[in-house]
């Protein structure tokens, strides 16, 4: 394990901080609200009595989430090392931040919320139906983010110290130009930066701002249904290692290296492409009755695949304890791991 010195500091992200509201429902709620399994959509008006529907009717879990806030505390969870992840994003003044802080603190994770006068913390309704869930995020405050406070002292001074920068699609419905200029840093600088697509609404919708940060992306990571959507809306098919392939060959600033990209598929094999070359890496299976909520397994990948590459090992080290993570949350409900992580790589 490196040491606290080594790794102060080495990764910054922007994400939606969302206060997740999770409960176990009928498939009729989800057939009500017109929502699918394995999908996550930013809620329309028709949806927004969902929220107060699931609290009142249901046994709810409040857990400190949005996709990339998990993602980091996952990762913090790996590392076992406090403070090397820093999270920013926007909040509202409310009674939710004090969750948000509490549950990220208990993993380690720092924190550098802006906060909005007007809008609420942000909150993500999680419907878990037969082990399976549909995400409804509404937004608040984590729409309200803005460029002044990336370019403030605090958080500049953050970004000139971090090694790597992680954000995902979904920043991208409100904040492009602020996830620009992260991955012009990164490429001016040599450092590493790492997208997720998130969603495939983000991918058919808000395209025109993916294109614009891709070309700085050093690694990209999305599930198979944000590969077909990807495939399909740029005329490159559907067979996954082409995908793959030529995402990798899209158009990029540094040069220095090539892009990587990484696309998981639950329990079949995580199709990874680097250097030229397409790698399958089996996913251990987690015995059926283990499996308690799968919420939350793609951004727990991802943190364990951050916790490694921040230690400088492999990409082979990096899936497997992504793999490791992933199978650790779906074993409990939401977002959360055991006190302590038992990975080992052989």
């Amino acid at each position: 394990m490196a040491t606290s010195n080594s790794l102060d500091r080495a990764l910054v992200c922007i994400g939606n901080p969302l206060l997740d509201i999770s409960a176990e429902v009928p498939a009729e709620i989800l057939q009500k609200y017109d929502l699918k399994t394995g999908n996550a959509i930013l809620a329309e008006p028709k949806h927004l009595p969902l929220y107060s529907e699931i609290a009142n009717n249901y046994k709810v879990e409040y857990i400190a989430g949005g996709a990339a806030q998990n993602s980091m505390r996952a990762c913090q969870w790996m590392l076992q090392t406090p403070n090397v992840v820093h999270y920013v994003g926007c909040v509202g003044n409310d009674a939710n931040v004090k969750h948000l802080k509490d549950s990220a603190a208990e993993y380690g994770l720092t924190t550098h919320y802006l906060i909005d006068n007007e809008k609420p913390t942000g909150t993500c309704a999680v419907c878990i139906c037969k082990k399976e869930r549909s995400l409804v995020a509404n937004l608040g405050a984590a729409e309200a983010y803005k460029m002044s406070h990336w370019q403030s002292e605090e958080i500049q001074q953050l970004v000139n110290q971090a090694k790597f920068f992680y954000t995902t699609g979904f920043v991208l419905t409100h904040s492009t130009p602020v996830v620009v200029e992260m991955g012009k840093h990164a490429a001016q600088h040599n450092k590493t930066f790492g997208f997720n697509l998130a969603a495939p609404f983000v991918i058919n919708f808000f395209f025109e701002n993916v294109a614009q940060v891709l070309p700085y992306t050093d690694i990209v990571f999305c599930n198979e249904d944000e590969a077909a959507a990807l495939g399909q809306k740029l005329n490159w098919g559907t067979d996954l290692d082409t995908i793959a392939k030529k995402l990798a060959e899209y158009p990029k600033e540094n040069k220095s290296r090539g892009r990587i990209v990484v696309f998981t598929q639950v329990a079949k094999e995580t199709i990874v492409y680097q250097d030229g070359q397409v790698h399958h890496f089996a996913v251990p299976p987690v015995p059926r009755e283990q499996i308690v909520d799968t919420n939350g397994a793609g951004d727990s990948f991802v943190g364990g695949f951050f916790s490694r590459l921040l230690q400088g090992k492999s990409i082979a080290e990096c899936v497997a304890a992504g793999h490791y993570c992933a199978a650790e949350c779906i074993k409990r409900s939401g977002a959360t791991y055991p006190a302590k992580p038992s990975f080992s790589f052989q």
